[in-house]
């Protein structure tokens, strides 16, 4: 099964990727999210997966306006922890290192390291793309901040792991495919899409909104909003909340949600991750 995901050889994503699916897949690299969701949508993957949360970071608001732009369905949800390596060309050590090179966020998960060992950074286009670089360019006296799967697969040297600053470092991928799945059960989990009128103006507009699933002792797991673009401050609510689509009690709040919301998009029912 091909896979696609955002990133080099070597990323989070297709770490991610290969834990949720197994070894078995033939992992897709894609350049950016958009071309994710295009090699999903136009058949030449079968699956994408792509972040959406950083328990760190927060929401990462291009893919939720991509779930939005797309029809593509989600199927599965996986937690990941995000362990941060020191990777340099074999033989390397430490004392001849003297800059650090990552992506951005890597750089600040691991500012504490980082300035403990007062070396210059820059920042790079990914974690994994980093490491290439060191093999690519033959930058013995630089290090790359990538996971250990990057390592791996361009055969580097692990210098230091574990480096982040907050051991507690997850981040949320969602497994998207062009046809739905709707698992039942306990563990299921739905992620939907409403506006309401007027960007919910009315006074009360939300609370009776989210108080269809309330009322029905639906637990909402996650809600956020983001800006419409064809609407000035007009405002999408995006929902998550426990339970299948396809369970009687999760349709009747669906159902009544459509009778105040002019837009609702059910992007999928799938199996939850409980690995926290």
């Amino acid at each position: 099964m091909k896979v696609a995901f955002q990133g080099e050889r070597g990323a989070y994503s297709e770490a991610a990727a290969i834990a949720f699916f197994g070894d078995g897949i033939e992992p897709v690299t894609c350049p950016t999210f958009d071309a994710v969701f295009d090699a999903v949508d136009c058949g030449e993957c079968e699956r994408g997966i792509v972040p959406v949360e950083n328990s760190l970071a927060g929401s990462i608001h291009r893919n939720y306006d991509l779930l939005q732009r797309h029809t593509l369905s989600i199927v599965g949800e996986h937690i990941f922890r995000v362990r941060h390596c020191l990777i340099a060309h074999p033989g390397a050590t430490l004392t001849g290192i003297r800059k650090i090179i990552s992506h951005p966020q890597a750089l600040a998960q691991c500012e504490g390291y980082v300035d403990r060992l007062g070396l210059e950074r820059e920042p790079w286009y990914d974690t994994a793309g980093a490491v290439k670089s060191l093999l690519e360019e033959a930058r013995h006296d630089h290090a790359a901040i990538a996971s250990r799967r990057a390592a791996e697969v361009y055969e580097m040297q692990i210098l230091a792991s574990g480096i982040e600053d907050v051991a507690a470092n997850y981040t949320r991928f969602l497994a998207l495919a062009r046809e739905p799945q709707a698992p039942m059960g306990a563990s299921a989990k739905t992620s939907i899409a409403f506006t309401l009128p007027q960007g919910g103006t009315t006074p009360g507009s939300l609370f009776r909104a989210i108080g269809v699933f309330a009322m029905r002792d639906i637990n909402l797991t996650k809600i956020e909003s983001r800006p419409t673009p064809a609407e000035t401050f007009n405002y999408i609510f995006y929902l998550d909340f426990e339970g299948s689509q396809d369970e009687p009690r999760c349709a009747r709040a669906l159902d009544h949600l459509r009778e105040m919301a002019p837009d609702v998009r059910v992007f999928g029912s799938y199996q939850a991750d409980d690995t926290l």
